[in-house]
Order: structure tokens, then C-alpha cells, then sequence
């Protein structure tokens, strides 16, 4: 089988990231990076052994075949490079959020359409076996009709992080688009769309001009309500990275979870798996005992899954697990929760 040629926009935090599992795979290779004229980015170019070139219409414009982009650039970037992919007819994979406004997303969204385009929009989570584990528990109905979540990302940022990427602290760069965006298609895969949200925000901590903290109720469509909190200040270990086993880099808390949903016949602990139900044949009740038990998962790299789809993507043997329009529906959500926190009220989706 040829290997596919695949260009890596942005190589920073998550852009590392894609490198390392291009380079791990025999049917695909890294061919080119693109990125600003600084020397880290001809470091890595070096350190890869392939060419740097300074913008993407440049790298498209070479003689070679490009079968795949991966952008990892700012959030800032992400319409502008992927216009410029489906206009050259290129299959690509756009980091989350698939663009940093609303207006971008439905344009891109457009022109996807418009131009049978192959995009997958990188809310990697989505390829998490945890994740299907526990939506396959829900629909099962084991825990009856859902009644509630509530989830937690909680972590603290240090320093480092900001320095490293400045566009952090401004707008567009906070952890509503940056962290919240990936919970948001976690809640609606687990528990269904979203119609209506209300936040409150908070920049208390580091004053930046993006919030640092954020306090959100969710109403789903399905009747269900949620709570949600969010901060990179706050340092606690009820995070998806911290608890899901999923990403090395990130000490592990076993005991932790990040999500409960309950419903009228159970309730489920994310990523420990732990599930209370009722006695089969009872009727639910405060004073009756639950049956516990702790579901056996697997657990894999959601982002060598992804890759694994963008592949088959590229080849046309699947269709994107994310597609554009799914993207956007997660930027519509987020950007309703951002608009509620300024605006004090509930805003429905």
C-alpha cells in the first residue's frame, strides 16, 4: 500500500504530537512542516529530516503530491489554513475548534459541502474506546432515562504554558475554546444534543482577558439537566486527562472521575466505570441497597485512532468520525456559553 504524504501545520504542543504518530505508522509519512520563521520550528523541521516552508499556500505549491493536512496551528488560523486545503482539493484533519468564530465554522462548513471536501475536525475524545464504552452502557439503558450529569475539568495551567503560546491569554485562547470545546462533544456523544446553556465566568485568578474559571448549567434536549464546571487555576484532579489513563504525559488519579450521569435506574462514574443500579425487579429507592460493580474498559490513544481514521478518510474507506458540521455544532455551543457568561442570562442553542 503507498505511503501517504502528510504535511503538519503548526508544530507545537498537539502538533508534536501528530509528528511522533505519523512517524510511528508504515502507511503514512511525514513529508513537510509549515510554520513561522523562527528557529524552534527549523529545529524540529531539522530534527525530522524534512522541509520547512513558512506558509501553507507555499508548501501546497511544491511539485510533490500532498495526500493529507493536519492542522495544529492557533486557534486563530485554523479557517484560513482550511480554506486553503479544500480549495487545492486536499483531505484535511483541523484541530478543535474548527475555527475560532462562529461565521468561520459555518463558511467552512459551506464550502465543505460545496466542494464534496474530506475534513475531520479534531475533538479527538470522540475516538476514545472509553467513551464508546460508556455511551454504549447509556444506550443500553441500564441507568433508565437520564436524568443528569455532572462533570468537572479542573487542572491548573502552569506558567510555562502561556509563555510558550501567548495567543492563550487573548481571546479566542481561553479554556472555553481550548478545553471546554472537547467536554462539550464528550456530553453530547454521552447524553444528547444540547438546546440551552447558562454560564457564569470568572478571570479573577490571572487576570488575563480570556476566563480562567467557568461555572455552567446545560439543558439537553432529551429533558436532562447538567452542571459543569470548568478552570485552568485550580488544581485538582478531576480532569479527563488526569483520570482517563489515555495520555502518559499527565499523572494518573485512579479514583477520580470527571463525569457522573445518572438516570432512573442507575448511575455511572466516567472514566473509573463504576456502576450503581437498582436491584432487577425493584423498584428504585433512596432505602434499597444498589447493585455496584466496576466495568472492565480498554483503553487506546485517541489520537492514534484519530490518525487511523484520517487515513482511511484519505483513501476513502471511512467517512470522518468528526465531520465539519459537527465541529461547528460543538463552536455554536461553546461560543453560547461564552455569550451567556458576558451576558448574564441563559441562552438557548
Amino acid at each position: 500500500m503507498k505511503q501517504l504524504n502528510i504535511v503538519v501545520v503548526g508544530p507545537g504542543l498537539i502538533g508534536k504530537q501528530h509528528i511522533r504518530l505519523i512517524q510511528n505508522r508504515h502507511d503514512c509519512k511525514l513529508t513537510a512542516i509549515v510554520a513561522p520563521n523562527h528557529e524552534h520550528n527549523h529545529e524540529v523541521a531539522r530534527e525530522h529530516g524534512v522541509p520547512l516552508y513558512f506558509t501553507l499556500n507555499e508548501c501546497i505549491g511544491q511539485s510533490w503530491k500532498i495526500d493529507g493536512v493536519i492542522i495544529s496551528s492557533p486557534n486563530e488560523f485554523h479557517a484560513a489554513h482550511a480554506k486553503c486545503c479544500l480549495q487545492a482539493k486536499i483531505p484535511v484533519l483541523v484541530e478543535k475548534p474548527i475555527t475560532s468564530s462562529v461565521q468561520d465554522g459555518i463558511e467552512i462548513v459551506e464550502m465543505v459541502e460545496r466542494t464534496n471536501g474530506k475534513m475531520l475536525v479534531g475533538h479527538h475524545r470522540a475516538h476514545s474506546p472509553l467513551l464508546a464504552q460508556a455511551r454504549s452502557i447509556i444506550n443500553s439503558g441500564r441507568l433508565g432515562r437520564l436524568v443528569s450529569v455532572m462533570g468537572s475539568a479542573q487542572f491548573y495551567k502552569p506558567t510555562a504554558y502561556f509563555e510558550a503560546g501567548p495567543w492563550r491569554t487573548k481571546l479566542g485562547g481561553g479554556p472555553i475554546l481550548i478545553n471546554l470545546i472537547h467536554e462539550v462533544g464528550n456530553l453530547r456523544s454521552l447524553c444528547g444534543e444540547i438546546t440551552e446553556v447558562q454560564a457564569f465566568s470568572s478571570s479573577a485568578i490571572r487576570k488575563f482577558m480570556v476566563e480562567d474559571t467557568v461555572s455552567i448549567n446545560l439543558r439537553f434536549a432529551n429533558g436532562a439537566l447538567g452542571n459543569f464546571m470548568l478552570s485552568d487555576t485550580a488544581t485538582c484532579a478531576r480532569s479527563w486527562e488526569q483520570t482517563s489513563r489515555e495520555n502518559p504525559a499527565y499523572p494518573t488519579y485512579t479514583d477520580e472521575d470527571c463525569y457522573v450521569i445518572a438516570g432512573t435506574l442507575g448511575c455511572l462514574s466516567v472514566p473509573t466505570f463504576r456502576l450503581k443500579c437498582t436491584r432487577e425487579g425493584t423498584e428504585p429507592s433512596w432505602w434499597e441497597p444498589l447493585v455496584q460493580e466496576t466495568i472492565e474498559v480498554t483503553r487506546q490513544e485517541p489520537l492514534a485512532c484519530q490518525l487511523e481514521n484520517f487515513i482511511q478518510v484519505i483513501r476513502g474507506d471511512a467517512l470522518p468520525l468528526v465531520s465539519a458540521a459537527d465541529g461547528l455544532r460543538n463552536l455554536v455551543i461553546t461560543d453560547a456559553i461564552s455569550r451567556s457568561a458576558a451576558e448574564r442570562r441563559a441562552i438557548e442553542v
